[in-house]
């Protein structure tokens, strides 16, 4: 049986230059880009800033500020590492969630594979950073892009990109666009197989797929090395119509590779794998069945690093395997009490420019009293709405809930917290800020 291919680092993919190029964002300068960040360190690098392990809620931050525990990413970023060694899975987590180098290159090190983006700005953020490996979850048919691939792939020939391909005429355009860049290496594609009628992209039936596949052998500047595609989009998803789609994925693989259709390629790669339905790519693709080269098991879940206290919270793999452990909400938004017209309403400083509310409302946690400092659960409080600015609150009768008290919340969604704030503290249990992480969106 051909052998698995290794999911950790390979001397031609060193995990610190990432690690050493992120570090460089500690020189860049504190100043009114940056939402929350204390007014007197105005004109400080970010290094001194964190040399100085202020406080979050004593150390001069103004509301709205998000927060990001230390403790929590650790444990997730630890335990995704763990998981994918465990089911022998390579891992390139999907880097559109945060746009975070320094995340990227803690995910590195920990034995990922490279990272996932989705449209091609978000591979040029990654090679800015030295990610050598790039899994583009998406067809690419942007002509002024795949000349600036064709750029990269010549100036680098370490580096390895893979994208989508998932019709005849993306195919047509590809080449069209890399034979007029004078792309002097073919770029890797793999078919994407839809998940569905109605479902999201994708090359809908196996006919489809091998039609593609077709145009890819007759293409000079592209080469066919595998199958993949994306079961969170499975309509109607549940176990075992998720599995019923991941067995399509490892046959038309397996069909493929009897066709010697992956003839120049050193693996054959699989990959699918969202934050819902982890569980089930681990148990079908242990079931691969022996190909004529090695396979690369691509698992893209990003939402992990962050996770979140909704939709993902209740969708997680973990929670049907709770034995493979639990992963930890890392978000939290603190927001101030700046109205209370009223015993039964609340408004806070914070809203759709600082919050998550793309499938779910903020949750009311906890409460800092501005007279003590003091914490307390959120008992009795809701968050019922957000406007650009505002967070709507009700709370029950006899509530204490004071103009100038925090409110901290849990966020739904990381894919879309993460994109509302450019600079994050990364903040230990006691509050002191230990690093601050950088996004790019």
């Amino acid at each position: 049986m051909a052998a698995d291919h290794p999911t950790g680092h390979t001397a031609s993919h060193p995990a610190n230059r990432p690690a050493s190029l992120a570090a460089g964002l500690a020189e860049e300068r504190v100043d009114h880009r940056f939402k929350a960040l204390p007014p007197d360190a105005e004109g400080l690098t970010v290094a001194t800033l964190t040399a100085e392990r202020r406080n979050l809620f004593t150390g001069g931050f103004t509301t709205p500020v998000l927060a990001l525990s230390a403790e929590s990413v650790e444990h997730n970023l630890a335990l995704l590492e763990a998981y994918a060694e465990r089911h022998g899975l390579a891992f390139a987590p999907h880097g559109k969630t945060s746009m975070a180098p320094q995340l990227f290159a803690d995910q590195l090190k920990r034995g990922a594979w490279g990272i996932t983006a989705a449209v091609p700005h978000q591979a040029r953020v990654y090679r800015a950073y030295g990610i050598g490996r790039i899994f583009l979850a998406n067809e690419l048919v942007d002509a002024v892009a795949l000349r600036w691939l064709a750029g990269e792939m010549t100036a680098d020939p370490e580096f390895r990109f893979i994208c989508y391909v998932d019709s005849v005429r993306g195919v047509e355009l590809m080449e069209e666009a890399l034979s007029a860049a004078r792309a002097t290496r073919p770029v890797d594609v793999v078919v994407e197989l839809g998940a569905g009628e109605g479902a999201r992209t994708g090359a809908r039936t196996e006919a489809d797929c091998a039609a593609v596949a077709d145009a890819v052998a007759a293409a000079g500047s592209l080469r066919l090395v595998g199958v993949a595609g994306y079961e969170g989009e499975v309509p109607d998803a549940d176990p075992e119509r998720v599995r019923e789609w991941l067995r399509r994925l490892v046959a038309l693989t397996a069909g493929f590779d009897a066709e010697k259709r992956f003839t120049g390629a050193e693996e054959i790669v699989i990959s699918a794998g969202g934050s819902a339905w982890f569980d089930a790519v681990a148990d079908v693709f242990a079931e691969i069945p022996e190909l004529s080269s090695p396979v690369l098991k691509l698992l893209r879940s990003g939402a992990y690093v962050s996770h979140d206290d909704g939709h993902y919270k209740h969708l997680t793999p973990f929670n049907r395997v709770p034995e493979e452990g639990a992963l930890e909400p890392a978000f939290r938004l603190w927001a101030q009490v700046v109205s209370r017209p009223s015993g039964e309403q609340a408004f806070l400083n914070a809203g759709k420019r600082d919050a998550a509310y793309d499938l779910d409302l903020p949750e009311a946690q906890v409460v800092r009293s501005a007279r003590d400092g003091s914490v307390r659960p959120a008992t009795g409080i809701t968050v019922t709405g957000l406007s650009d600015q505002h967070t709507w609150v009700r709370t029950e009768e006899g509530v204490e809930l004071e103009v100038g008290d925090w409110v901290g919340m849990g966020l739904s969604h990381p894919c879309t917290s993460f994109d509302k704030w450019q600079l994050i503290p990364l903040v230990e249990a006691d509050g002191t800020v230990s690093d601050y992480i950088r996004t790019f969106f």
